[in-house]
């Protein structure tokens, strides 16, 4: 080690004189594995790292500072010698300070959160995404399923809430139990509707919060490059892009953690306890989304794969903690999901592969140079070919960051962390391309991706996806790189802080969050929410509602989940087997259903169809297989007039009642007539 190298170093904390294994756990930067270079210190010092550290950045109380910083800008020189006595009184003072910070920095964020939800607030149940209205109100619904586990004590992993008689295999799709069942007061006191927004409002705060938190603890001292880092992991174009419609995909405010005690059992002196903390951090995550917690251990993968190579040595160290530890956490959470995941995989309805209609979803080579739709300087019509849908948009950095982050490892590119964070972005960069490379929407060549699809766990990515830990990374080395920035030592510092604001500002104003697009949904009708229903529809009886539920029509799963789902509906938008067999490759919707989708014709069209003895049977057979007892029309339903005399011309006539139309066909289906 050059004598650079050990200035560079971070001094160690008086603490963890005591346990090795916790100055890289709770006082170094990102520590990993043997030996005594952390992982943010860079392998050639850029600046002088012992100058004193800036008065106008309050230092991390863990960290050792300059006591200039310590007793305040103010503070004559005799305080690098204070007295022992006044030692308590000025580690209390920067722990207040500190806390201080970090309630500003987390407020910002949730002010951040608020204002990207501000148009749903305003009527969560009547607002919705102006585009897929299908996500929010399978949430809401899975919601609902929560309250009843709780209350009720209904299994949590199946249901035959919807899509009755069949039913859904819900940890085969994105149950949410670990957000649902911590917001069922708020789901019972205030519906499911204002449960989903509070979700994302959360789901991006908490996010931001969680990854500055971590990054100022391990990976950098200035609390603005702590700040930043946070911010974009956050709400990142790729981030808003989700927050409309999946709460659970932007809900990772425990992936922070995860990386870090991952990087831990590296150099644990524990790893059977950190082992443990890390499987119950991973079962949590299950309960969230799968998917995202299967990202984040192919990211520590790629990463922890990509330092090896760089110094292979530090393998001897690394292994035996980091294998005792991987050992204990996959016995822990085997042990602990082993009977969820058994219903997921083996379960009644449930699937293998994905649908299809998302296997194809990719990222277009020209989406990460495009600013994203919900920013300051997107345009949702020039982005329409470049991801699958804008739910999706899992890249759409601009410009301007794009080469941000180019520049920031070329300038950066002597520090281990740095280029192993590159190796990490590129690599899910490229795998996000999907199976066919396209640049602005022309086809290139094939992709990596279909020599991976068909692979255990993989069949079930969707590979756009992956642009999610692109965004991470790049998160981190803007933490990295206003770190660095700020520890230079010119004549003139502070034209080099407005040069790292102003460069700052440059690559994240056009990705600045603007708030979400919404438009407005039919209500629930009084029908459902007076409870006239419950004079028709018996345990074991579905309500139908006119357009039946699926993937196109979900309002019918918003006036279950108003109900706290105490009525049964068939159809229904999830992911199940084709035809109801357990086992097959994955759908979206249950067994297809031949007046299901005449219905959903008519509601789109508007047209009526001509119909025979033939459709009617059938409509009566769908109807017994369902136990249906009645069907509702809404009245204020697009196209209510086409539908009312389609339905009538196969069931007979109905009545009004309320705000909808009503078909009581209990003596139809009774199976005892």
């Amino acid at each position: 080690m050059t004598p650079a190298e050990s200035r560079a170093l971070p001094a160690p904390h008086p603490e963890a004189a005591a346990d090795s294994a916790e100055l890289v756990n709770y006082r170094t930067p990102a520590g990993l594995f043997a030996g005594p270079p952390a992982l943010a210190a860079p392998t050639t010092a850029p600046a002088e790292p012992e100058a004193p550290a800036d008065p106008e950045t309050p230092a991390e109380p863990e960290a050792p500072a300059d006591p200039e910083t310590l007793a305040g800008p103010g503070a004559p020189a005799e305080s690098e010698t204070p007295a022992e006595s006044a030692v308590p009184t000025r580690a209390w003072w920067r722990r207040w300070t500190r806390r201080r910070q970090h309630l500003a920095v987390g407020g910002l964020f949730l002010l951040a959160a608020l204002w990207v939800t501000s148009r749903i607030w305003l009527d969560p149940s009547g607002r919705v995404a102006s585009l897929y209205t299908g996500d929010p109100a399978q949430v809401q619904f899975f919601l609902a399923h929560s309250v009843r586990v709780v209350l009720h004590g209904e299994y949590p992993f199946y249901t035959e809430q919807f899509n009755y008689p069949d039913g859904v295999n819900l940890m085969a799709n994105t149950a949410v139990l670990a957000l649902g069942i911590p917001m069922v007061p708020v789901t019972l006191l205030f519906g499911p509707a204002v449960s989903f927004v509070v979700l994302v409002t959360l789901g991006l705060a908490g996010t931001a919060m969680a990854w500055y938190l971590m990054l100022s603890r391990h990976l950098v001292r200035t609390p603005l490059a702590a700040a930043v880092g946070g911010w974009f992991c956050g709400f990142s174009p790729a981030m808003l892009s989700h927050a409309s419609w999946h709460p659970n995909i932007i809900s990772q405010f425990l992936l922070p953690f995860i990386v870090w005690r991952v990087l831990v059992l590296t150099r644990s002196g524990k790893p059977v306890r950190d082992g443990a903390l890390l499987a119950l951090l991973v079962t949590a995550q299950a309960f969230i989304n799968e998917e995202i917690l299967l990202f984040t251990a192919l990211a520590c993968g790629v990463f922890l794969l990509a330092v090896l190579a760089q110094e292979p040595a530090r393998w001897q160290a690394a292994w035996r903690p980091l294998g005792v530890g991987v050992v204990t956490c996959a016995l822990l959470a085997g042990a602990l999901l082993a009977y969820p995941l058994y219903v997921q995989f083996a379960g009644p309805m449930a699937y293998h592969g994905l649908s299809d209609a998302v296997k194809d979803y990719g990222n277009d080579i020209a989406a990460f140079f495009a600013p994203g739709s919900p920013t300051l300087g997107g345009n949702q019509r020039a982005n329409i070919n470049l991801a699958p849908n804008y739910s999706e948009e899992n890249a759409f950095f601009g410009w301007s960051l794009s080469m941000l982050a180019i520049g920031i490892v070329v300038w950066l590119r002597r520090e281990l962390i740095v280029r192993a964070l590159a190796v990490t972005g590129v690599f899910f960069a490229v795998l996000s391309l999907g199976e066919r490379v396209s640049w602005w929407d022309r086809e290139l060549i094939t992709g990596p991706w279909q020599w991976l699809v068909h692979l255990p766990l993989l069949d079930a990515v969707v590979p756009t996806r992956f642009g999610l830990i692109t965004s991470v990374v790049i998160g981190l080395l803007l933490a990295l790189a206003v770190e660095r920035a700020w520890a230079l030592r010119p004549a003139d510092r502070r034209t080099v802080h407005v040069l790292t604001a102003a460069g700052l500002a440059f690559a994240l104003l056009p990705i600045a969050p603007m708030p979400l697009r919404m438009v407005s949904r039919p209500p629930v009708p009084d029908f459902i929410t007076a409870d006239r229903w419950r004079a028709y529809v018996g345990p074991d009886q579905t309500l139908v509602p006119i357009p039946v539920p699926s993937m196109g029509n979900t309002h019918g799963m918003r006036w279950a989940a108003a109900t706290n789902l105490d009525f049964k509906i068939p159809g229904g938008y999830f992911l199940a087997p084709r035809n109801g067999n357990t086992g097959d490759a994955g759908r979206f919707g249950g067994r297809p259903s031949g007046v299901g989708q005449m219905l959903e014709e008519v509601a789109t069209t508007g047209r009526t169809p001509k119909l025979d003895d033939r459709q009617r049977r059938r409509f009566a057979d769908e109807l017994r297989h369902w136990r249906a007892a009645i069907l509702v029309l809404p009245v204020r339903q697009q196209n209510a007039e086409p539908l009312r005399r389609t339905v009538e011309e196969l069931v007979g006539p109905g009545r009004q009642e309320l705000d909808v139309w009503v078909w009581d066909v209990r003596t139809l289906t009774d199976r005892s007539v």
